[in-house]
């Protein structure tokens, strides 16, 4: 299915590894231009080099996405290059302490992971609306998680902040929405990948007295789908929600976590 995306111009925060290369790849694959935003640039030359072995054109900006001025000029390197920008995916995040109680949660441990997760999607769309705004249309897919949506005993902080991030997206798609500008949220549930086979996995393992393959099966158990999120599997949903076949949503939260936070 073509989802319109060749030469639209796509701009990815925290594309480096992970699920953040997993995006990037995905609409380099789909004929986008990408602008790579992340404050350690160098750390982004392995992806942007598979994307343009995928035939995609890719600039790396360094940008700390916690500076408001850093994003603007961000924004506007992109537009010299390109003069458009059709779409941002705030990917970069945190994940804040983990296993602690709020009451151990540390006012600065709970500040930190706040502002990563929240400030940074924040500056990034105020940098990017004006531009979408002259064009009449965008698209904006902010990267938020399960436990904004169901919360979690032991990551209050994290949740918090992806708690908070719905709000932005919401309070932006209702804004934005009048100039033709969809923002939406993609909540990734626990994904398989290096974090999870070398620390949850084996976490569950001890804690149970099971083997990790048991622990995968048993994790996996949690979901209606009885199987694990990838990292394509969350691309592919920030593919749609950025391409034109989402034209009529906005505002919305996607979990792509095989049923765990709708049970």
């Amino acid at each position: 299915m073509d989802m319109g995306l060749t030469s639209r111009v796509v701009v990815i925060t925290g594309p480096a590894k992970g699920m953040g290369a997993a995006i990037t790849l995905a609409f380099a694959h789909e004929g986008a231009r990408l602008a790579l935003v992340a404050r350690d640039a160098d750390a982004c030359a392995p992806v942007q080099a598979e994307a343009a072995a995928a035939g995609a054109a890719a600039i790396v900006l360094r940008c700390d996405l916690l500076d408001g001025a850093a994003c603007a000029a961000a924004a506007d390197a992109i537009l010299a290059r390109w003069g458009q920008i059709d779409a941002l995916v705030n990917v970069a995040g945190g994940a804040g302490p983990i296993g602690k109680t709020g009451v151990e949660t540390t006012q600065d441990e709970f500040d930190e992971i706040v502002l990563l997760n929240m400030r940074g999607p924040f500056n990034m769309i105020r940098a990017v609306a004006p531009a979408m705004i002259a064009q009449g249309a965008g698209r904006i897919v902010n990267v938020g998680g399960t436990f904004g949506m169901r919360g979690k005993a032991g990551r209050l902080a994290y949740s918090s902040s992806k708690w908070g991030l719905r709000g932005i997206t919401k309070s932006f798609a209702l804004e934005l929405g009048p100039h033709g500008i969809a923002v939406n949220t993609v909540a990734p549930g626990m994904v398989d990948g290096p974090r999870f086979r070398t620390k949850v996995a084996p976490e569950m393992a001890r804690r149970f007295g099971i083997s990790e393959d048991e622990a995968v099966k048993r994790h996996a158990s949690d979901y209606a789908l009885r199987r694990i999120s990838t990292d394509r599997d969350v691309a592919d949903a920030c593919v749609f929600l950025a391409s034109a076949r989402a034209r009529q949503i906005t505002g919305a939260d996607l979990p792509v976590d095989g049923g765990w936070a709708a049970l």
